[in-house]
């Protein structure tokens, strides 16, 4: 869909709140927190100090405000007061917000306390798969360019991009056309339009993409046990390149924007 410039305004706006609640948990101490502490952290800020909404919260029967999936968990993991964090952990949570009737979604995957080389090695490596695809995003330019750059970047690290979950459109609706997958081929799929807004998700793994899940999906596992790493940013196509709606304060953008 198609955002004009009112609609992409309010999406820059819930994109700079949620940017907030992450800067908020890069200065915690996660190691020692359960992650139902983080979630009751995460929805006390939301709706306290920034007087939005948790979007997640009661979408699809989700009981919670994020999700928080730990190692070997690919994603959709749920917030429990049993699930307390570990140094040499990996942990990616991801929240969305909504203010004004637009939503925002991002993720980042979080080192708990001292983490070993190659779990260090797979978080850089989803992060740069990323920003390799949001490099990608300009108006003429397709989705398989987006999932190509991603998929291309991942294998050659030596890791494996999940398939069955992908990036989304997302606006009044968390989850809007078109399908943002993580892999593809080039000059292939819809072609990137000026006032698009989607997320881009991917989804690595350190051993083989095969994934395992429970029957209503919540959570996803891999089914090799090893680790699995996430990082997301929502993202608007403009006239000269593409605009990071959910950019932290102080990040550095590993692409040109515009």
């Amino acid at each position: 869909m198609i955002k004009d410039a009112a609609a992409l305004a309010r999406m820059a706006e819930a994109g700079a709140l949620l940017a907030q609640v992450f800067d908020a948990l890069g200065r915690l101490k996660l190691e020692g927190m359960s992650t139902l502490e983080i979630n009751d952290f995460v929805e006390r800020m939301i709706v306290e100090e920034l007087q939005a909404r948790p979007a997640s919260k009661g979408q699809y029967g989700f009981g919670y405000v994020l999700n928080s999936s730990i190692d070997d968990v690919v994603c959709h993991g749920v917030p429990s007061r049993d699930d307390v964090l570990r140094g040499g952990q990996i942990v990616n949570l991801d929240i969305t917000l909504e203010k004004h009737g637009y939503i925002a979604d991002s993720s980042t995957t979080y080192l708990v306390g001292e983490v070993d080389y190659a779990a260090r090695r797979l978080v850089s490596a989803t992060y740069q798969a990323m920003w390799k695809g949001i490099a990608a995003v300009r108006p003429g330019a397709r989705l398989g360019d987006i999932g190509h750059a991603i998929s291309h970047y991942a294998r050659a690290q030596g890791y494996s991009v999940v398939k069955e979950y992908c990036g989304h459109g997302i606006g009044r609706e968390m989850h809007e056309d078109p399908q943002v997958l993580h892999y593809g081929r080039p000059g292939t799929g819809q072609v990137l339009q000026e006032g698009m807004t989607f997320t881009i998700e991917p989804m690595i793994n350190q051993g083989r993409a095969a994934i395992r899940a429970h029957p209503d999906e919540w959570p996803v596992y891999t089914r090799d046990g090893k680790l699995s790493a996430q990082f997301e940013h929502t993202v608007a196509v403009t006239r000269t390149g593409v605009q990071v709606l959910t950019l932290r304060a102080g990040e550095k953008p590993l692409c040109r924007l515009g």
